[in-house]
């Protein structure tokens, strides 16, 4: 499987965030974008994730155009981890990992005879099968994020798009998170794309793409895309970038 840019250019309205974007993601590969704030990284997600149109360009997933895919037919194709998630019930941690099961409905709203074991496996998964039965406003920020992240998982598609998944994480759980997302990609062949802010954990990916105001300026391998002259120039001074068994690192 595969998703692509070309030449997309889209915003809001008429103003432009992203400026002739090219870009392509397929399986098995685990993607990290990175840029300063207000660089179009989240717009990226949206676009790639069909709830943005783009004002040029195409974006396709195996040579075909997802404008022409309902928006049920896109999500069991791709799946998206906002950056924030509210919701307004006091469901249960199971019960709203099983909205990501809602894609597969059919006409009359049954769901299929796997869907119990598709919830079950997300939940184990990001380990959250001790909370399975707690409400999901009982649980801390970082907790969560990784019912998000279930819920995600069980939709069970072939693409993965995160805009922040370690936002409110404690750094061993975003170790683990970005451990588990390269599993998923390597062992399921899931592709996946995840927005980071944080350098060090980004280069822990097999590909780095830097924005830079809307526009691709990186495009690479993290040891060819993370220097310290990139860095320098798209988050100013003041950082240092050494290398630990194959992998930037980045600190002050």
């Amino acid at each position: 499987m595969i998703l692509e840019l070309r030449g997309v250019s889209a915003g809001y309205g008429d103003r432009l965030v992203l400026h002739e974007c090219d870009l392509s993601l397929a399986s098995g590969e685990v993607m990290s974008v990175v840029g300063p704030n207000g660089a179009g990284k989240s717009t990226l997600v949206r676009v790639l994730a069909g709830l943005v149109r783009p004002h040029r360009g195409t974006v396709t997933l195996d040579g075909a155009g997802i404008a022409a895919l309902t928006r049920a037919e896109l999500a069991r194709r791709v799946a998206v981890v906002p950056q924030s998630f509210e919701t307004l019930f006091p469901f249960t941690v199971r019960e709203l990992v099983a909205l990501g099961r809602t894609a597969r409905l059919d006409l009359l709203g049954r769901g299929a005879k796997d869907d119990a074991a598709a919830v079950a496996r997300a939940l184990e998964t990001l380990e959250l099968m001790a909370l399975a039965d707690r409400r999901v406003d009982q649980l801390s920020g970082g907790e969560r994020q990784r019912v998000v992240l279930a819920m995600a998982l069980a939709q069970e598609t072939g693409v993965l798009l995160l805009d922040e998944p370690t936002v409110h994480l404690d750094p061993a759980h975003q170790l683990a998170t970005i451990a588990l997302l390269r599993r998923l990609a390597h062992e399921r062949g899931i592709a996946v794309l995840s927005v980071v802010h944080d350098l060090t954990l980004a280069s822990l990916a097999d590909r780095v793409v830097v924005l830079v105001d809307g526009r691709v300026v990186r495009d690479g391998p993290p040891l060819a895309v993370v220097d310290e002259r990139l860095v320098r120039e798209v988050f100013g001074v003041g950082w240092h970038v050494a290398i630990h068994e194959g992998r930037p690192i980045v600190h002050p």
